[in-house]
């Protein structure tokens, strides 16, 4: 892809996390929406008390949770009947569901929510579910599918290809692919800097990630970060290849936060100066991060203590663990209404 194309998706990401922080105003709040993944529903995280507020039923083995950007829709995978719901955020009810080819994995929206991108671990195709239609417009081949991740483009979207070892792009327009990225190894969580040249990569069986420059598609470097443990002890929801799953990059494009399911803990990554700084405990099976827009909270799951560590980014101290559904993985915030009403 055109360096050109990767500014203009970085210039539509920044263009909606501006819009996000604006509108928050005093009839709504952010929210975390928590998919408990061996349970049937949400759990509704309030990020000022820092409580569960409630929970959405959707159906059993979540996997992916995705919000439209207006923060009115919320989407959830489902394994077990192979489909995607689409509940409304502020009467929590579910507005639809949308039966897939297969098992569903992460998804993830068009910047003007008109497309939701769903990888089918299973059937080795990715399903571009039109939300108007609620039905599925197009299914592309991909070799073991994994996540999709939207950077604020209504015509692009990436997701990752565990079998084909790369990061792949989709465009919405042609809804054909546009772009393969290889990552020299298994893909699992993927995170892209703000000017749109460099792509984290979380790989499995390594203890970090590598590092891949977009525009000429090629391996930057290997990252591994230090441990205090060699092996990893079994944990009873990950495969015992992943040893890290999750990362994702501080709004301000300073600090990558990465997973360690060897420590149970944070490692924090300075990517000026290209290494690693520090490391902040969680709960054990860190999984998923995401950080509120205003970058004060990272907000983790935690597979196999059942629970969210929600940390001070600045002072890097957890503030509370919160308790939520059976084994959480997916999250993802956005802003509701203060009182769970239509506005």
């Amino acid at each position: 892809m055109a360096r050109s194309v990767f500014y203009l998706l970085v210039g539509m990401l920044l263009s909606s996390i501006v819009g996000f922080a604006a509108d928050n105003s005093a009839t709504q709040k952010l929210v975390l929406y928590v998919g408990n993944s061996r349970g049937d529903d949400i759990s509704i995280v309030d990020m000022e008390s820092l409580n569960v507020i409630g929970d959405i039923k959707v159906g059993d083995h979540i996997h992916g949770v995705c919000v439209s950007p207006d923060g009115k829709k919320l989407f959830v995978t489902v394994e077990s009947d192979h489909s995607l719901r689409i509940v409304d955020t502020a009467t929590r009810t579910i507005l639809g569901t949308i039966s897939l080819s297969g098992r569903p994995n992460q998804c993830a929206t068009s910047g003007d929510g008109k497309y939701v991108a769903v990888p089918i671990r299973d059937k080795d195709n990715v399903e571009i579910i039109d939300v108007a239609q609620q039905k599925s417009v197009k299914s592309l081949p991909i070799q073991e599918p994994h996540n999709a991740l939207n950077l604020g483009s209504n015509r692009y979207i990436f997701v990752s290809s565990m079998g084909a070892h790369e990061v792949d792009v989709i465009d919405l327009e042609k809804m054909e692919f546009s772009a393969h990225i290889p990552v020299e190894g298994r893909p699992r969580p993927y995170a892209i800097s703000s000017d749109g040249n460099t792509m984290f990569v979380a790989i499995a069986t390594q203890h970090g990630f590598n590092v891949i420059d977009v525009p000429s598609k090629k391996l930057v470097s290997r990252v591994v970060m230090p441990s205090e443990n060699t092996k990893l002890r079994p944990l009873q929801y990950e495969t015992p290849d992943t040893l890290t799953h999750g990362l994702a990059l501080t709004p301000d494009g300073t600090e990558l936060w990465v997973s360690s399911l060897l420590d149970d803990r944070m490692y924090i990554y300075d990517v000026k100066a290209k290494k690693v700084t520090g490391w902040v405990s969680t709960g054990t099976g860190p999984n998923w991060i995401v950080f509120t827009p205003d970058g004060k909270y990272a907000c983790i799951s935690n597979t196999d203590t059942d629970d969210i560590s929600v940390i001070d980014v600045k002072s890097r101290h957890e503030m509370k663990r919160v308790k939520v559904g059976k084994v959480p993985k997916r999250i993802a915030l956005a802003m509701a209404p203060k009182d769970g009403k239509p506005q």
